[in-house]
């Protein structure tokens, strides 16, 4: 069922999502606050954009121009509704097409930055194969894996351009393998963690395209307190 939610505490901003599919999560949020944005950047490209919201979000952030790339069209027709009706369509283009099609439909080294919060799980299960859907299909690599992903985003990327991914942590030494593969040097990494009594259950990793070796592993960020509540430091990212 289609729903219209508001952005955030944004009390002016919407998005519109569709309750039986999926709705956007905190990793959304996460990443937009996570990625590091230059006063030179031009263009963005948010790679399985979904219904938008890192490329709603990051226009408070920046005035680069943000291209949106989904694949699905009944998600990327939600992020067009959500768009227009925020006023963001002078800022946010929206591309229906598949991130494997990009090598010979868009610009090489036309990206100045590169968010994305890509399918996690991979599809060695029949029952998944067998039943494919909208869901499955945004959670799961059916239609592109990791390798796949990351090479066409090092096709974008312009020399010394920001790549920032969302992931899961049992991942990471494979993000980190394909990152160097394509030239991506790791440069920033953080854990996220439901509360300090959790193991780490969502990862934040950013590289530059040709950067020098040197990674910097950030503190720990703890998403609720023993109480359930937001801590402080996700509570700030829900402000206006």
């Amino acid at each position: 069922m289609q729903i219209k939610n508001r952005l955030l505490n944004f009390k002016d901003k919407i998005i519109y999502q569709n309750d039986e599919w999926f709705k956007f999560s905190i990793d959304a949020v996460l990443l937009a606050n996570f990625v590091t944005i230059r006063l030179k950047d031009k263009v963005i490209f948010d790679l399985a954009t979904g219904n938008a919201p890192i490329a709603m979000l990051l226009t408070y952030r920046t005035n680069a121009k943000i291209i949106g790339v989904e694949l699905q069209k009944e998600i990327y027709d939600l992020a067009v509704k959500s768009v227009k009706e925020n006023n963001f369509d002078n800022q946010i283009e929206l591309l229906n097409m598949d991130i494997v099609n990009i090598k010979g439909n868009l610009r090489a080294e036309s990206a100045d930055v590169i968010v994305c919060n890509p399918p996690f799980f991979k599809t060695k299960e029949m029952k998944i194969m067998n039943n494919v859907d909208i869901k499955t299909i945004a959670r799961h690599e059916v239609k592109i894996n990791l390798d796949k992903l990351i090479e066409n985003a090092s096709y974008l990327l312009k020399n010394k351009a920001i790549f920032a991914m969302v992931h899961k942590p049992d991942r990471l030494c494979e993000i980190i393998s394909i990152m160097k593969k394509y030239k991506i040097e790791p440069k920033k990494i953080q854990f996220v963690y439901s509360n300090k009594n959790n193991n780490s259950n969502i990862l934040l990793i950013e590289g530059i395209k040709n950067g020098n070796p040197s990674v910097k592993v950030l503190p720990p960020l703890y998403i609720y307190n023993d109480d359930g509540s937001y801590t402080t430091i996700v509570s700030k990212m829900f402000e206006e």
